[in-house]
């Protein structure tokens, strides 16, 4: 196995990763999360360094497999694990992707303008998933098999309570609809809750569950994608609820979300209680401007932005993961990574050199 990309080792440290978004204090190295990591590049990494070398793409279990080698390999404290049964069929575009580490069935994207829910005869019609049918395979498998020293990260397909309106609406449905149907807004978002709940107490049924993480995207570049106030009324609340299961469990609560969010910010902490905050653009702002901000109340994680992955070299890679630890590493609440995730068009290299002057750092 070829570990040469990667100057020092790092022992996988759950408890170090729970306690570094906790605040708990400057952790003895640096910790890092990402959302997600595309397949495609966990599929360049896992060929590139032998990661399955006689385990078969054809086993049932081969993307779980696979999951687990990758994040262990890279230094990663968990694996990030969620539930099955709860999809919901919306309408999708698709175009061909032409990233190097191409997604052979192209790259897919929910329509802008209408949703397969319009109207109360196709909220009544929607094939909505049925709670009590949430299943956790993958779940189970990873607290038999994830090593002592890994935790799973509950996420994915959950708590998009924001980004499901949108979806099944459509946005600019929706935007209409906040001003004539808002009955119908809030029986889609009392459906969402419904199985999220379900999810979330399936989640916490698993000791080897230590975090729970909402993805909700909420913002665009200037502002909120609605009002504030809507989002107060219809989205806020579902994520206390998350949280308040979360803590009530023991669990921190993080919340991936796009955007500018500065008009809701101070709801997120003091009345959702979020316990950290993922997502970061350096044009609507960067992270150590929003740990200096935010980082005495939550955790700050990521910050690397994608654009920049994208078109930087080696030595300023190197230069921007410093000068981000140095300002945001000191008494912990927070872990290195991307601003967003570890797409498939950022080149491997660039995000291999993130990793490893991370694991550089003291």
């Amino acid at each position: 196995m070829d570990t040469s990309v990667f100057s020092t080792t790092v022992a996988c440290d759950w408890q170090g990763l729970l306690q570094s978004i906790r605040r708990q204090g400057t952790p003895p190295r640096v910790h890092f999360i990402e959302l997600y990591i595309d397949p495609e590049m966990q599929d360049a990494i896992a060929q590139r360094f032998g990661l399955l070398d006689g385990v078969s793409a054809a086993e049932a279990l081969f993307d779980l497999r696979r999951h687990m080698a990758v994040q262990r390999f890279l230094g990663y404290d968990y694996v990030r694990c969620s539930l099955e049964n709860v999809d919901m069929p919306l309408r999708r575009h698709t175009a061909a992707d032409t990233a190097a580490l191409t997604r052979r069935q192209g790259r897919s994207f929910v329509d802008e303008h209408i949703g397969p829910i319009t109207n109360w005869n196709e909220f009544e019609t929607y094939p909505w998933p049925n709670p009590a049918r949430v299943a956790s395979r993958a779940m189970e498998w990873y607290s038999k098999n994830l090593p002592d020293d890994m935790c799973i990260i509950a996420s994915g397909g959950f708590a998009h309570f924001a980004e499901y309106l949108s979806w099944l609406m459509g946005y600019e449905t929706l935007c209409y609809a906040l001003f004539d149907q808002r009955d119908l807004i809030q029986a889609i978002m009392d459906r969402v809750l419904e199985l999220n709940r379900a999810m979330i107490r399936t989640m916490l049924q698993f000791t080897r569950v230590k975090i729970i993480w909402g993805s909700d995207d909420m913002g665009f570049r200037t502002g909120t994608l609605i009002s504030p106030a809507d989002l107060r009324q219809f989205v806020l609340p579902a994520h206390k609820e998350m949280a308040k299961l979360s803590h009530d469990a023991g669990r921190p609560y993080l919340l991936h979300s796009c955007g500018q969010l500065a008009d809701i910010m101070d709801d997120l902490i003091n009345d959702v209680r979020i316990d950290a905050k993922h997502s970061f653009e350096d044009t609507i702002e960067d992270v150590v401007a929003t740990k200096r901000k935010y980082g005495d109340r939550i955790a700050i994680l990521g910050g690397i932005d994608v654009d920049f992955l994208c078109r930087a070299d080696e030595q300023q890679i190197r230069r921007r993961v410093r000068q981000t630890l140095e300002a945001c590493f000191p008494g912990g609440g927070y872990c290195l990574g991307t601003g967003n995730s570890v797409a498939n068009y950022i080149p491997l290299e660039n995000y291999l050199v993130m990793m490893d002057e991370g694991r550089r750092f003291q």
